[in-house]
């Protein structure tokens, strides 16, 4: 099992604590899924960055926070790019802090990984819900 932090071209946030935070992806996985962890990497970009990867994979031609790639079978294992920028930005917006929202916006990641969609109003409810649950615990 590894969950890998690194930095494309982009850095995380400094008070992120990423020991704190494996066991916490840990804690969702046991808890949300009957799959073990692969492998999950946490992977920090700019808003360029990742609208390229936007475009050449999911045909999508605007910014995101995040795009989690999954390619798990028989256990979890994904490659998750976070825009800095975008988080930065959304962070500003809803008066939360960089780190607030860098977690937040990861915990979304690993939700999707164990099933949550946010496709509907109510699965969406749902999701931020559990975002808020599992923020908490950081706290």
């Amino acid at each position: 099992m590894h969950i890998g932090f690194y930095e494309e071209d982009a850095k995380i946030v400094a008070s992120f604590k990423k020991k704190q935070f494996r066991a916490l992806v840990q804690h969702i996985v046991s808890k949300e899924s009957s799959k073990t962890i692969d492998y999950i990497n946490f992977i920090a970009c700019t808003d360029s960055y990742l609208l390229a990867i936007n475009k050449e994979y999911l045909k999508h031609d605007y910014f995101t926070d995040i795009i989690t790639f999954d390619y798990s079978e028989t256990e979890i294992a994904s490659d998750i790019y976070v825009s800095i920028d975008r988080i930065s930005e959304n962070a500003t917006s809803n008066s939360v802090s960089l780190l607030n929202e860098l977690q937040r916006v990861l915990i979304h990641g690993v939700l999707h990984l164990v099933g949550y969609q946010d496709d509907t109003e109510s699965n969406k409810q749902v999701m931020t819900q559990k975002e808020n649950y599992y923020l908490h615990l950081l706290a």
